[in-house]
């Protein structure tokens, strides 16, 4: 068995999530010889990194693992990251990386006849917690807490809310108005719904007002703060006070990149819940090594996947295959990348969401769909 063809494809898709707002991915699919195929993306995000990455695939990765056998996908994983080392080791590079690591796996499950779960070393649990992770979308505070309690009366018992997103939500701008909308959700969700705050890009927050922020939402029983304070070393000693002066667990490792990373990110002991996405953190590869680094510090992991279905499904796998995770997160409303990509789309129901057993990521791809969105 080997690799005969790399295939990436830049998609452009309205995200019905994200106020009708254009996103992008790379999708990449492997062929072997004998006509099985393994999916993969990495969450590119803007168009001239998806067109990007499609030339990092084909031009630069490809070259170096056609011919050779796709179960050995591990050792591929190596073979690649020797070769791409002038490349770096952030952006671009890891998400070419991750796309391609990504549809091995899914590869080597067809080829092998098991889902990907079991080549992780097998269920720890048959069926996930599911969040509905979403970008608010009303102006008022009443408007937006019955948004979403809506999630919460469909079998959601998790809601995440992005702060510092467009649109007319306009939270993680104003603190005391943050602080009346967090009153108001928690109002609306009653005391059993898990509600949890990522601060997105326009929300600046500095130690003093972080620590403040966190007492005050502690009134209101969140779960986590994703991202309280910027990354780097600045923020190190910042993200210290706030551990040792609040009690609301903190999320980190959004903008972490590769294995390393996250080690580094641990060993500072500034966090509790780690992000990581199988998109762009060396795939699933490097994702189960962050897993392993987690679970041997007791640490939460959280699939950070919010892009196409076939993140999605990577994702499930590897949650399925830890003790250490709180909930998985989906988009609460229908999107092109997860309901139509696939043919079979991944739905909760009563707040749960059944692990894959079909081999490899678990998923048809609809490469209509593919040709439907592409983008040259």
């Amino acid at each position: 068995m080997q690799i005969k063809r790399i295939t990436a494809y830049p998609v452009r898709y309205p995200e019905t999530n994200d106020y009708n707002n254009l996103r992008h991915l790379t999708l990449v699919k492997i062929e072997s010889d004998d006509g099985l195929t393994g999916w993969g993306e990495c969450v590119a995000m803007w168009p001239e990194v998806a067109r990007a990455v499609k030339t990092l695939i084909e031009d630069g990765l490809a070259p170096q693992i056609i011919g050779r056998d796709p179960r050995d996908n591990e050792a591929l994983h190596a073979a690649l990251k020797d070769y791409m080392w002038w490349y770096g080791d952030t952006g671009m590079a890891m998400f070419a990386l991750s796309a391609i690591d990504m549809a091995l796996w899914d590869l080597k499950g067809k080829a092998l006849g098991v889902p990907l779960v079991q080549l992780l070393g097998g269920k720890v649990h048959d069926r996930l917690r599911v969040c509905a992770s979403t970008h608010p979308s009303k102006a008022s505070l009443d408007d937006l807490a019955q948004e979403l309690a809506a999630h919460a009366a469909n079998g959601y018992t998790a809601v995440k809310v992005g702060f510092g997103k467009t649109g007319e939500a306009n939270l993680g701008v104003d603190p005391e108005r943050d602080i009346a909308y967090v009153k108001t959700v928690r109002e609306a969700l009653g005391p059993d719904v898990e509600f949890i705050v990522d601060l997105g890009k326009k929300t600046r927050w500095d130690s003093n007002l972080a620590i403040r922020m966190m007492r005050e939402f502690e009134r209101y029983n969140v779960r986590w703060i994703e991202d309280p304070l910027p990354h780097g070393p600045a923020s190190i000693e910042g993200y210290r006070r706030l551990r040792a002066t609040t009690h609301t667990p903190i999320a980190m490792g959004e903008r972490e990149w590769t294995v390393a990373g996250y080690k580094r990110l641990i060993e500072q002991n500034i966090g509790d819940i780690f992000m990581v996405d199988p998109g762009r953190v060396e795939g699933v590869t490097g994702v189960r090594r962050v897993i392993d680094l987690l679970e041997a510090s007791n640490l939460i992991f959280n699939a950070h996947t919010w892009s196409s279905a076939i993140n999605t499904a990577a994702s499930i796998h590897l949650t399925a295959s830890t003790p250490n995770y709180l909930v998985l997160e989906m988009k609460p409303v229908r999107s092109p990348m997860q309901h139509e990509l696939i043919r079979q789309p991944f739905e909760q129901s009563g707040g749960y969401l059944s692990v894959p057993d079909a081999p490899g990521l678990g998923i048809e791809v609809d490469e209509a769909v593919v040709q439907k969105y592409l983008f040259a």
